[in-house]
Order: structure tokens, then sequence, then C-alpha cells
């Protein structure tokens, strides 16, 4: 029988079937070969109490898509989500996101949530900037439900795992979609205007039955370390149309003269603050490979 991996608390899986939903635990040969099933995986399974509905994983299904942290298979697309504010939109976090979708072949949505407190309207620079680039982006305010409903309509029929810092109402928006409390809700700190984390498992919650979306804590903090940095340029997808014009092979689009990328920034062609948080994701990843050696 086969299932798909739908929640994971240490070494407990809950698998669905077409028909229910199975408490599993699995074989010790994975730990042998170094593998552990999580959310997402397709799996075979045998059930040892029907009544029960308990069951054993016998095998893992090859993955499309695997996320080291938070552990995430096979999933589709990424939701970004942004705060307009409280907290502040963290536009550095975004842009590795969005490199590291680029990276593992993943679509991405960017929703800008909360846009009723930005009095300044900054989002709609930020707008500008990712939909001139080709992203899809959502305006939202979760907790009067505007969006929603056009949120709802881009998850079909994906696996879809939200992301973003804490506070930024993931929560409120997954909460908005099944219109109940499906998870815990974030609290933003008055004080400090930090969020306080609350989801403690991944967990992958049913809309339809091809629609899937994952509440995934710590995925706002993800290393993006397995892109190396002098294929960063890659990820920036509105760069590839100017990489033909650089002067030099192997052009960093950092320090050189006749870089395509630096002249398209010059001439208005690329955002310029986006090029310089390409700038500073591209050296804290050249330090980082340099302090391995």
């Amino acid at each position: 029988m086969q299932g798909l991996i739908v929640e994971n608390i240490s070494n407990l899986y809950k698998v669905k079937t077409d028909d229910k939903i199975y408490e599993t635990t699995a074989r010790g040969k994975f730990k042998k070969d170094e593998i552990s099933p999580v959310v997402g995986d397709v799996v075979d399974i045998t059930v040892t109490d029907e009544e029960k509905n308990i069951a054993v994983i016998e095998k893992i299904e090859e993955r499309k898509v695997y996320i080291k942290r938070p552990k995430l298979a096979n999933i589709t697309q990424i939701i970004f989500v942004v705060s307009s504010k409280d907290p502040r939109p963290d536009l550095l976090m975004l842009d590795k996101q969005l490199a590291f979708a680029e990276y593992i072949g993943v679509k991405a949505i960017i929703v800008l949530n909360k846009t009723d407190l930005d009095k300044k309207q900054d989002f709609k620079n930020i707008k500008k900037i990712y939909s001139d680039i080709g992203y899809n982006i959502i305006l939202t305010n979760a907790k009067q439900r505007k969006g929603i409903e056009e949120l709802k309509e881009m998850l079909k029929n994906n696996v879809n795992a939200f992301s973003g810092n804490s506070g930024v109402g993931k929560s409120t928006l997954i909460n908005g979609i099944f219109n109940k409390d499906v998870t815990q809700e974030g609290e933003i700190s008055k004080r400090n205007k930090r969020g306080k984390n609350t989801t403690t498992s991944v967990k992958l919650y049913e809309i339809d039955d091809n629609t899937y979306i994952a509440d995934t804590p710590g995925f706002s903090t993800f290393d993006i370390s397995e892109i190396e940095s002098k294929d960063l340029y890659k990820y920036f997808k509105e760069f590839e149309q100017f990489v033909d014009n650089c002067e030099f092979v192997g052009c960093t689009h950092i320090k050189e003269e006749n870089c395509g990328i630096k002249k398209a920034v010059e001439e208005g062609k690329i955002d310029k603050t986006r090029y310089e948080r390409f700038c500073k994701i591209y050296n804290d990843l050249k330090g980082k490979e340099e302090r391995k050696w």
C-alpha cells in the first residue's frame, strides 16, 4: 500500500492513503542506509494493525525535491510571505529564499501581507521590483481575509510550503485559507516587534485531493550554502539575459569591469537594491567557502 507522509513528530509518521491515515514507524534498514522518511515523501507501507491504523514504512519512493532543513520532500511551490510592516520587510532574506527556490527548481509566489499597516505604501515598490522580474505577487491582509481567495487559487494542484520570518502572518494566512484555526497563531511582541515562533512540527494540511500546504518551523533560516558563490548569479533570474555581455569568462559580477550585469544595473535594467543584495549574499557564501579551507 502506498501513501503520503503528512506529519512527522520524532520517529512517528502519519501516512495518508486513499481512505485513511496510519500511524507508522520506519524499518531499521533506513537507519543503516542513512536515510530517514520525511514529510512529503511517498512511501510504501505494510499494515500491522488494521483496527488501530498502525503500519510500518517499507520503502521511500524517489524524491523529486529534498530540503534538508526543515526536512521536507517533493514540494512543488513555495509561498514566500513578507510582512509590509511589523516586522518590516526583510528583502535580503527574500532574495536568499528566491535563489534557493530557483536552485531546487520549485515555483515561487511572493505574498506581501499586512498591507493595511503600511501607511506609506512601500509595498508598491516591492511589488514592482519582483513583478518586473516575473514573480507572481499577491497582496494580502490576512486578518481581514483580503487576497485569501486569490492565494487559494494559486495553491491548487501543488504541494505548497509557506516560508517567511516569524510574525509575518504565515499561520494567519493558513488559517484564513481553511477558514478555521488549523495552526497556532504567532504573536508579535509589541515591545520589540519581533515574531515569536509558535509552530513546532512539520505538517502537511490537505486543501483538496491534489493540494497541500506545509507549515514549517525554521524555514526562513534555511542554509543556502549548497549554492556555490560562483553560481549564485544563475538563480537571480533577471541576470540571465545580460551575462553574455560580460567581457571575462567566469565573471563574478562583483569587481570586474565591463560586466554585463553591472552595466544593466547602471542602465536601470536590473534593480540596484536587488543587485546590492546579490553582492551581499555572494560575499557571505564566498566567506563561508574560504573558511572551509
